[in-house]
């Protein structure tokens, strides 16, 4: 098993890549399930997720070619309608083609993702999206069955936004008859992106990236050709390890629309950010102002940055206060932050982060994918070495993270445990 090495102290300088976005890609590729034929999807991340999603295609029957991040998909023929429990158990994702094989071929059978590190993250609303289409739902012996001679537009309506749900409902519409109303939809920027792809396929969908969408179904759909939208969680990621640092990092190939919620935070601890469209500067002050947050869905704060900057207000000149409101166990970082001398308190969902002068190396445990950057961002930061062990959780979300970090000056390698 693999763990990262970093001998911290040292300011980052130089330019970094953004890689494209995983929680894109994934829903792209099993967007490939709704039409017979080859599909082209570029700028895919080299991750272990990918992987797996590589691995479920091949098992439903597609033929896939993968080459320097371009996968061609050839979906003719599906051979099974099963996505088995050993590969959704790894990557909650893949209940992403549940839609997909629904409404090409009127059934699926997807294990049920169950636990997650970070929270329940349940998937009930997904199948009462798909009862509304008119899809009979059964569970049985740990796999949802999904059935549906002919899926029919309908309106649904979620309790709370939903990415995955979205995705998949969304896909599922395309082809039921009729027209779908998807109201209190999630409205990230992956949305937008999985429909550009979908209208690319001959789709007729209105409303991505607002909380109400509108299919119209067709007959049938075209291949398509698509380039996966950059990474954002990556790309906020390198900016406040820049911040961190007392920096100064340019961020390319990003979509600075995408950072708006992370950039007025960071303004307000005092960094400097310049730059627009695919590119930002970002240059860390000398001491780093106290900044409270709330996560909420986009265009909110993301959850998936909270731990990153919980790491950068560990150095803060004073007190903070971080609300999570979107996962009910995103705080797993706290105690291994405070190994390396953070002074964190936690109250429910609600941490209060007190400024330390400097941060201590430690030996420190990675416990989900946005815990590991966190503590990546911390040994960056502190005095002498921190030892990150269990970095797969890494590799699920960030592509050569060590290798970009070190291109920027950084002292870290990867190393066999």
């Amino acid at each position: 098993m693999d763990k990262i090495i970093i001998h911290g102290g040292r300011r980052l300088k130089g330019e970094v890549q953004v890689s494209g976005a995983k929680n894109s890609a994934l829903p792209l590729l099993f967007a490939t399930l709704l039409a017979p034929g080859v599909h082209r999807v570029s700028n895919v991340p080299h991750l272990r997720d990918i992987d797996t999603a590589e691995k479920l295609l091949s098992i439903l029957g597609a033929r896939v070619e993968r080459e320097n991040g371009t996968f061609a998909v050839d979906a003719t023929s599906i051979e099974s309608v099963e996505a088995p429990y050993d590969l959704v158990r790894t990557m909650r994702a893949s209940v992403l083609v549940l839609g997909p094989l629904l409404a090409r071929c009127g059934h699926a059978r997807v294990s049920l993702p169950g636990g997650c590190a970070i929270g329940a993250r349940p998937i009930n609303l997904h199948l009462k999206g798909f009862e509304a289409l008119g899809a009979k739902i059964t569970l049985d012996h740990g796999y949802v069955e999904a059935r549906a001679r002919s899926l029919q537009g309908g309106r649904v309506r979620f309790d709370i936004p939903t990415v995955g749900g979205t995705e998949n409902l969304m896909m599922a519409a395309t082809l039921a008859k009729g027209t779908t109303v998807i109201e209190n939809a999630a409205c990230e920027p992956e949305i937008v992106d999985l429909a550009e792809a979908l209208v690319k396929m001959g789709a007729r969908i209105k409303g991505a990236g607002s909380d109400t969408l509108t299919i119209e179904g067709v007959r049938e759909l075209q291949p398509f050709e698509h380039t996966v939208m950059p990474d954002r969680i990556e790309a906020g990621t390198f900016l406040v390890a820049g911040a961190m640092t007392r920096g100064d990092v340019r961020v390319r190939g990003l979509r600075s629309a995408h950072q708006e919620a992370l950039i007025v935070k960071l303004r307000e601890a005092g960094v400097e950010i310049s730059g627009a469209g695919d590119e930002l500067r970002v240059k860390g002050p000398r001491r780093i102002t106290p900044v409270d947050i709330r996560t909420s869905p986009y265009p909110g704060f993301p959850t998936d940055m909270q731990a990153q900057f919980m790491a950068l207000m560990a150095l803060s000149d004073g007190a903070s206060v971080i609300n999570e409101n979107v996962f009910e166990n995103r705080f797993m970082h706290v105690c291994e932050l405070q190994r390396m001398g953070a002074d964190i308190a936690i109250d429910g969902h609600t941490a209060v982060v007190r400024g330390v002068k400097k941060l201590l190396g430690a030996p420190v445990m990675a416990t989900d994918l946005r815990a590991s950057a966190s503590l990546i961002l911390a040994g960056l930061a502190a005095e002498n070495t921190t030892e990150v062990s269990r970095i797969y959780h890494l590799d699920r979300g960030y592509e050569r993270i060590e290798e970009k970090l070190k291109g920027l000056g950084a002292d870290i390698e990867r190393v066999k445990e």
